[in-house]
């Protein structure tokens, strides 16, 4: 048994004494994939090449930046029709978007390794033996072929959604063959994102030199070597906490300790937040506020019934994926649509989730203001709405001191891993397409990636 666990298991506090089995095994290598250089580098041209947009002028790396810690520091995103990045994007004046993205925009980290077979706030990509090739999508977006697993195969959602990236109908051709639903075959936006793709010269031919054919391109070969990218990029596996799990009784502070206790004990943190990367995969109600225009349900539209939307169980009504708390303090806001500038409001919102539902005040978000049809408060502003949030809750009340919330807060710090938190190779100063790359406020020496492979 590693010393750490030994001391850890010994440690005893206010909170009481936490056992050595109440901890994670250290992360292993053959828990990732382990992809080649020339996919790695090729998903990250792709990733930030706004070739994948319908209008050609947003990329995956928008909304997911390896300097915004893989988030875009906004609670909702202001996707297809804006410009700028994180903090600083606003609505484009010449393409003004129609409204929010209705979900926050999560971090990626360690969304490779194997355990990560469901993807998004309410799973809808996931792995099932029953679904075509084994992947279960949305209905309207089942797979064509096989995909490597989840990772690769979300890759070809957002480039359909009209406020994320695909635009809106009437702007360009891969927005109008999404609304007339034609996604698949020959004809539908996936070939013609795949077109657009082998069009290019650079690409075509990388391709080729990783598939080693000449086969026509298709939407999961892009998918694969995203997905490999975000795979290599966001791999968190070496932060304090990591180094105490491997046996170095000196790399928690006596602070860290005091919340690791707390959060595996009294605080019962650990009974959803599980695991060596603080999540159990599953789907909880904890009451969040509800603002931006909603996932269309409910009779007005302006809700989100979260898994419920994808199952159909009215027990899965408010309930929402429990994210990753790997570098949680760098990936503000948080909830699934971003509720929370503050992680102290959201461990707040956890010990009272009916309180704080009641009390909130939408100025607790991050919002850059955006005219769109939906007021942001529409549900919040909805007595009925509210109500039937709150009786979804499942969290009971739970009393902390504030010096247990400070302690659990310098716990949470010690999953910070510096080098995932900032991205390994970060984005690309240019992109084979030629169309401008948002490089944001990187750290990576020239840019490029041949020396951080």
């Amino acid at each position: 048994m590693p010393k750490a666990w030994i001391l850890a298991g010994l440690f005893c506090l206010s909170a009481g004494a936490l056992a050595a089995t109440d901890l994670p095994a250290p992360a292993r290598q053959d828990a990732f994939p382990i992809p080649s250089a020339e996919s790695v580098l090729l998903g990250r041209d792709l990733f930030f090449d706004p070739i994948l947009s319908g209008n050609r002028n947003i990329s995956c790396g928008t909304c997911h930046h390896p300097a915004l810690a893989g988030g875009d520091e906004m609670s909702l995103s202001i996707g297809e029709g804006g410009i700028g990045l994180g903090k600083e994007r606003v609505p484009d004046p010449a393409n003004l978007p129609r409204a929010r993205v209705p979900r926050n925009a999560p971090a990626l980290f360690n969304l490779g390794a194997a355990e990560f077979t469901t993807l998004f706030h309410d799973g809808r990509v996931q792995l099932d033996p029953n679904a075509p090739f084994g992947i279960r999508m949305p209905p309207d977006f089942p797979l064509e072929r096989a995909a490597a697993g989840p990772l690769a195969a979300q890759a070809a959602l957002p480039v359909t959604s009209h406020d994320e990236m695909a635009g809106q109908p009437g702007e360009n051709e891969i927005a109008d063959a999404v609304i007339t639903g034609h996604v698949h075959g020959p004809d539908g936006a996936w070939a013609m994102l795949a077109a657009r793709i082998a069009a290019i010269p650079e690409y075509r031919q990388r391709f080729a030199w990783l598939k080693g054919n000449d086969d026509p391109l298709h939407i999961t070969d892009i998918g694969q070597v995203i997905g490999d990218f975000i795979a290599f990029e966001f791999r968190s596996v070496d932060s304090p906490f990591d180094a105490f799990l491997r046996g170095d009784d000196s790399a928690l502070s006596n602070d860290q300790r005091r919340g690791m206790s707390l959060f595996y004990g009294k605080a019962r943190c650990a009974t959803c937040h599980s695991g060596l990367y603080q999540t159990d995969h599953g789907f909880h109600a904890l009451g969040l506020p509800p603002i931006g225009p909603g996932k269309g349900h409910g009779p007005d539209g302006y809700a989100d019934h979260g898994r419920a939307g994808v199952t159909g169980d009215r027990h899965d009504l408010y309930s929402f994926r429990t994210p990753s708390l790997r570098n949680v303090t760098i990936t503000a806001p948080y909830g699934h649509n971003g509720a929370y500038a503050e992680l102290e409001d959201i461990i707040r919102h956890h010990l009272d989730p009916l309180t704080w539902l009641a009390q909130y005040k939408v100025d607790k978000a991050l919002l850059p203001k955006v005219e769109t049809d939906i007021p942001d408060t529409a549900a919040l502003d909805d007595f009925d709405e509210m109500l039937r949030i709150a009786m979804s809750v499942r969290l009971d009340p739970l009393a902390l001191r504030d010096d247990e919330i400070q302690a659990i807060n310098a716990f949470l710090a010690a999953l910070e891993d510096p080098q995932a938190g900032r991205g390994r190779l970060g984005a690309p100063y240019n992109v084979p397409s030629g169309l401008p790359v948002d490089t944001g406020p990187m750290d990576h020496g020239t840019g490029t990636a041949s020396s951080s492979y």
